[in-house]
């Protein structure tokens, strides 16, 4: 406000009204005269952001500054980013396995009944999928309910 006014009316007058000491304003009016420090860290945070097509955030603009040989917080970052109006157009969507109900669903033959009264009687069985080396490997063990010993089991890998 008193930057504004200042060629109207004396400062002096200006920083008495708004009951500021007269340093202060001149502090502040030096500041604004200062290039900012972070102008070349903006500039290459706004080209990071335009290259990847405004999907980086903080996190993944500031890893890219460290890949540049330019060392900077994360918090610094993020600060720039707010103030250059610049944020992640895209979030990340989380995994999820759950496809709903996929094929069909077997009958409940056993009601919960999981006691067996002589060997081979009854036989459970699970699927569990394992990701290992970047591939997908699927166990189906064969239990048998009589004696609670694997009778069998598959390994497959998805193609």
């Amino acid at each position: 406000m008193i930057w504004e006014l200042r060629h109207e009316f004396k400062v002096t007058l200006l920083v008495e009204i708004a009951d500021i000491p007269r340093s202060t304003y001149y502090y502040h009016a030096k500041q604004l005269e200062k290039p900012s420090k972070y102008e070349s860290v903006k500039t290459q945070i706004i080209s990071i952001y335009e290259e990847h097509r405004k999907r980086y955030g903080y996190r993944q603009i500031t890893t890219e500054l460290h890949n540049r040989k330019i060392c900077i917080n994360h918090k610094t970052v993020q600060r720039l980013m707010r103030q250059l109006g610049l944020f992640c157009r895209v979030r990340m969507k989380r995994y999820n396995s759950y496809r709903g109900e996929a094929g069909e669903v077997a009958p409940n033959l056993l009601n919960r009944n999981f006691h067996a009264d002589r060997p081979n009687e009854k036989w459970v069985t699970d699927v569990t999928e394992f990701s290992l080396f970047g591939q997908k490997l699927y166990l189906s063990p064969i239990l048998d309910l009589y004696n609670r010993e694997i009778v069998s089991y598959c390994i497959s890998e998805h193609s």
